[in-house]
């Protein structure tokens, strides 16, 4: 390949740390690099949005976002929280169907647009990046699994714990504390399938106990 330009050589080193591509040849990477389109967002702007149909995926190169899925009563949701190196928006474009979720930038947010043709085109030419594919769908799935059976077997504050502590990010505002984002207790109480009052007693404990800080809506956590 010819030389690259900063940009390039930028996205490059972007690809590079997304679990995706890490198994992928330096040949596949800058190829894939070719095709992805660079696009800026600020704070709350919805980039996917439940019901639509999809014609990119997305990587995060800077950011965080958070995914969600309407309720019957019409209430949102939140499904999980993701960050730089995380992509998503895959799934519309492997089945032609509407997006399952939608998605909402927590913070201004740098996102690499991949299309649903060059997407394609991409997994048949590169069986690396196609097993890489799989392997990472797999793992949400497990983890999907292991949030499920959570719900049926762990009790109400070991799962609350539990999704204060895979959310929670380090912020050097906060001298390197970690702190989860903005959650109500309905929110938190969506996400690990109880009542709210029951997240509030949950969150009321883990206060007593020393181990949870609370700042406003967000959660502090060793």
């Amino acid at each position: 390949m010819g030389d690259l330009t900063k940009n390039e050589a930028d996205v490059l080193d972007a690809l590079r740390a997304v679990p995706l591509f890490q198994r992928v040849s330096e040949e596949d990477l800058e190829n894939i690099a070719a095709l992805l389109i660079e696009r800026r967002y600020p704070k709350r702007s919805v980039i996917v949005e439940e019901g639509l149909p999809g014609d990119y995926m997305y990587v995060i190169r800077e950011g965080r976002v958070q995914v969600t899925k309407a309720s019957e009563d019409g209430r949102e949701k939140i499904i999980d929280f993701f960050e730089r190196g995380a992509f998503f928006g895959e799934m519309a474009l492997l089945d032609d169907a509407p997006r399952s979720a939608s998605v909402r930038t927590l913070t201004p947010s740098t996102l690499l647009a991949l299309s649903r043709r060059d997407f394609l085109k991409l997994l048949e030419g590169s069986p690396d990046l196609a097993l890489s594919l799989i392997q990472e769908l797999t793992r949400r799935l497990r983890e999907t699994d292991d949030q499920t059976l959570s719900v049926s077997f762990q009790r109400v504050d070991e799962r609350v714990r539990g999704l204060f502590e895979r959310v929670a990010r380090t912020d050097p505002a906060l001298g390197g504390r970690r702190v989860t984002p903005s959650l109500t207790h309905q929110q938190v109480a969506d996400m690990i399938g109880t009542s709210r009052e029951t997240v509030t007693r949950a969150v009321k404990d883990l206060k007593a106990s020393g181990w949870l800080e609370q700042r406003g809506k967000r959660y502090l956590v060793p």
